[in-house]
Formats: C-alpha cells, sequence, structure tokens
C-alpha cells in the first residue's frame, strides 16, 4: 500500500484551505497521534465524536477496487460507526465501560478502551423535532447516487417522526428556494409531494443556503422543542458568499448559540468536500454521515438522525489522566481533530461534541505499561453540560488493573471488534505507530468478534477486500 505521510494542521488553518484532494475529493489531512511518554505530559484530553462519514466513505472506496486514501480514514468514525453493547445508566446521562487486553501485534503493549453509553429516550419521549432539511439541487447533484438517493432519505426520515414534529424544505443551487414551509410531519403527502418537485440544475450557493435554513430553524428552537438544520450535498461549494467553513460557520453562528444543532450528510463522489462537511457538523454542534447507498440511507435516516435527534450532553469532553508509575507511554487512536488543550477541560467556554440519546462513543489507546505497575492505571474524566446547561459537570472513573484481562481472547466481544476495527483503520491511514501491523491479524480478530452483527460480517468482507487490494498494490511497485 503506497505511505502517504499526512501533513499537520492546527485546528486555526481549518477551513482556510482545501486540504489534501484525491480523484476530485477533498479531505482534510492530520498527523497520527504518535506515542506520549506520561512522564511528560499524563494527560490526554479530547472532544467526543459521534460522526461516521469515513467508514462509509472508505466503504464506497473499498468496494469499488480502491484503497481509500490514507487522509480519508479517521480511526475514531470507524470505531464509531458500529453498535457496542454498553449497559445505559439507570439514571444521569451516560455511562462510562473501561476494560483493556494484551495487543495481538505488540506483547510490551496494552489496548485500552474507553466506551460511553448515552441514556436512551425513545421516541414517543423525545421532544419534538423541526427539522430543516437543506437540499442542495446544484448541477454536481444530477447522479443517481446523489439528490435521487438525497430524496428517498428524507422520505425515510419523515416516515419515523412523531405526530408533533415538523419539516421544512429549503434548497440552493444558483439561488436558494424555500419549497416547503414548516409542515407536520403527518401530511406525508405534501412532504413528498414537495420533494418530488426537486431537480438538479446550476451553481452552489451554499452559504446563503445556509443562512436561510438556519433563520427557519432559530424560529421554533426552544427548550421544548428539538430544532434542527439537515444538510443534503455533495459538499461542493463553488458560487455566492460565505464559501469557507469559516466564513459559513460566521454567518450562522448566532444561530448555533441559540439552541439550533446541524446534521451535515454527503453523497456522490468525484467532487466530494469530505473536509467542509466535517468541520461544518463540529462547528455546528451536530454529525456528520455520508451516504453510500439506500441501506446505509436507511441506517442514517432511520436510526441514527431520528433516533438520536434529542441531545442529551452538550460540550462532552474527556481527559484521560495516566498514573506515570504505571503507564510509561500512551498513544490516543484517533481523535486528532477533537484535540483540546489539557488547560481547557474544565474552561466551560471551550466548545466540545454532543452526545445524543442512546449514542455511544468510544475511544482506543495503546499503553505500555511500567514493569512494576502499580494498581491505578488512570483515572478518566469527562466533562458534560445539560443540553439547554452553561455550566458543565464532572465525573471521574478509575481505571485499574482489575479493568485489564489476561489475553485478547479474555476480553469481551465488543472490546475484541472495537480493537480490529481501530487498528485496521491505522493500518488504512499508513499510522507510523501501526508500521508491522497486519490487516490479516485484524481480519481474524474481527471474524471472531461478529456475534451475529451484518455490519460486522460487511466489515470482515472489507478487511478481506483491502488484503487483496493491498497485495496487488505491492505487487505493482
Amino acid at each position: 500500500m503506497p505511505v502517504q505521510q499526512p501533513k499537520e494542521k492546527s485546528k486555526l488553518e481549518l477551513g482556510d484551505d482545501k486540504g489534501a484532494a484525491e480523484g476530485g475529493n477533498t479531505f482534510e489531512a492530520y498527523k497520527a497521534n504518535a506515542f506520549t511518554e506520561t512522564a511528560k505530559d499524563n494527560l490526554s484530553t479530547f472532544a467526543a465524536d459521534v460522526d461516521t462519514a469515513s467508514y462509509s466513505m472508505a466503504r464506497r472506496y473499498l468496494l469499488q477496487g480502491q484503497l481509500p486514501p490514507t487522509q480519508a480514514v479517521r480511526v475514531e468514525e470507524f470505531v464509531n460507526y458500529f453498535k457496542y453493547r454498553y449497559t445505559p445508566p439507570e439514571d444521569g446521562a451516560f455511562t462510562v465501560h473501561l476494560e483493556g487486553a494484551p495487543s495481538p501485534f505488540n506483547s510490551r503493549r496494552q489496548f485500552v478502551r474507553v466506551g460511553v453509553q448515552g441514556k436512551v429516550v425513545s421516541r414517543s419521549q423525545r421532544k419534538p423535532a423541526h427539522l430543516v432539511f437543506l437540499v442542495d439541487t446544484s448541477g454536481s447533484m444530477a447522479s443517481s447516487d446523489k439528490l435521487p438517493l438525497a430524496i428517498e432519505s428524507i422520505k425515510v426520515a419523515v416516515k419515523n417522526l412523531n405526530e408533533n414534529d415538523t419539516v421544512a424544505l429549503v434548497t440552493y443551487a444558483g439561488s436558494t428556494r424555500d419549497v416547503l414551509p414548516p409542515t407536520p410531519a403527518t401530511d406525508v403527502k405534501k412532504i413528498h409531494a414537495a420533494l418530488d418537485t426537486l431537480v438538479a440544475g446550476g451553481g452552489t450557493a451554499m452559504g446563503s443556503g445556509m443562512e436561510t435554513a438556519y433563520k427557519h430553524a432559530v424560529k421554533k428552537a426552544a427548550g421544548g422543542v428539538v430544532s434542527r438544520v439537515v444538510v443534503l450535498t455533495d459538499g461542493d461549494a463553488n458560487i455566492g458568499p460565505n464559501l469557507s467553513p469559516k466564513a459559513m460557520l460566521a454567518s450562522v453562528q448566532k444561530y448555533v448559540s441559540e439552541g439550533v444543532t446541524l446534521t451535515t450528510v454527503g453523497f456522490g463522489m468525484g467532487n466530494y468536500h469530505d473536509s467542509l462537511m466535517e468541520q461544518l457538523a463540529d462547528k455546528g454542534n451536530g454529525n456528520s454521515f455520508y451516504v453510500d447507498s439506500m441501506k446505509e440511507a436507511r441506517k442514517v435516516f432511520e436510526t441514527q438522525l431520528t433516533g438520536t435527534l434529542e441531545v442529551i450532553a452538550k460540550d462532552v469532553k474527556f481527559q484521560v489522566e495516566f498514573n506515570p508509575k504505571a503507564v510509561s507511554r500512551y498513544r490516543l487512536m484517533g481523535y486528532e481533530n477533537r484535540d483540546i488543550a489539557d488547560k481547557d477541560f474544565r474552561d466551560d467556554k471551550v466548545d466540545a461534541g454532543e452526545i445524543g440519546a442512546g449514542h455511544t462513543v468510544t475511544a482506543l489507546y495503546e499503553v505500555e505499561l511500567t514493569g512494576d505497575a502499580p494498581k491505578e492505571l488512570a483515572t478518566v474524566r469527562i466533562r458534560a453540560k445539560a443540553p439547554n446547561g452553561t455550566e458543565a459537570k464532572e465525573q471521574a472513573f478509575p481505571l485499574t488493573r482489575a479493568n485489564l484481562k489476561p489475553s485478547m481472547e479474555a476480553a469481551s466481544t465488543d472490546f475484541r471488534f472495537a480493537v480490529a476495527v481501530a487498528a485496521t483503520a491505522d493500518i488504512l491511514r499508513a499510522a507510523p505507530a501501526a508500521e508491522g501491523w497486519s490487516l490479516a491479524t485484524t481480519q481474524k480478530l474481527a471474524e471472531g468478534a461478529v456475534a451475529g452483527d451484518s455490519d460486522r460480517t460487511e466489515f470482515v468482507r472489507l478487511i478481506g477486500q483491502a488484503r487483496a487490494l493491498t497485495t496487488a498494490s505491492a505487487r505493482g511497485r
């Protein structure tokens, strides 16, 4: 597999350039986290992330017979694509599940998992939702895997809304158009009729469309209503004002602060701006998906979007404090673009990630223990605000030797599968720390942890495809 060393990006640079372009698709390149000496810095701080776009995008590349570009692979989005059977909280917003086991790649290292399960809010219990669908109808959306799939996706979402929910529809191409005013989700005929009028043509005034959609959404934003803008696009913004994510977000920031959340859903290939979609969702207090098929449309719009509409915790930050006497080095796998300065962990003005009802968030570390490691390995702290709160509450959870299993085989099915996914992503993105790791090992590990889940079964097949492509690539050299 050709190794491409990603260029390092600071957060301040994001949105100021187009990142790395691959076959017309644009991605932001991040430098993979390296090992950190605990004696020099024993704190690891990052924001929650529940995006899944990177995995769906990589799957599409693999199914088309190509290895995904290294910069398209974000480890946390691979890991968080899958469901894990964490016990939900009996009270409070979430539970935390800690587990570790020896690495199958290096006998001197352990993998450690921090798993968070958000409380489940049933469809009948959640707050009424107002969704403003902002649909890109520019000429680049004409192919069957773009606008037609986006229209069918919205129909799936509408079918899964409640009687108290409302839907509005805004489109943008060369200009912005109000297609449907706020309409009860039960008026399916009217919503479908509006959707069926949409055709692709013209340029892409995305910034103007965002402004219009947010103006609609903010009218309904209140403590008792979930108000969300859902952007469906190939991410190509080529005309009109507010082209960069930075400029676009500046124009809608006032609405974000009033409680409107944002979901970005990407479609198609060839001019897909992954970096734009991911940054918008990050700054818009929401999440980013990529839809490559009707099957994925159902997963995103039936389960992930409508099932997790209600935010249960916002500005969710993680800080792991490693004990230097127990852990000599550590490395967080992924979350490079969710990095937070250690000093900002308790600064409640610093923005972080949101967790929706039923969401799980999983993070994995690779650690090296000291020879005479004491019982306490680390303290995991999670800091979060209530959905409408301004002050965060903090919880701490000890990671001890009791959390470590004697072997990978003795670890839980979910743990083994999460390690297989994270390691596969690290190999695909050519992370320096994963040099010498084998896809054969990750495939075997994943195979033993499928547990009858269709998404996991598909992942095992994708590793097989990646192995074949890697071998072919090596032969080609």
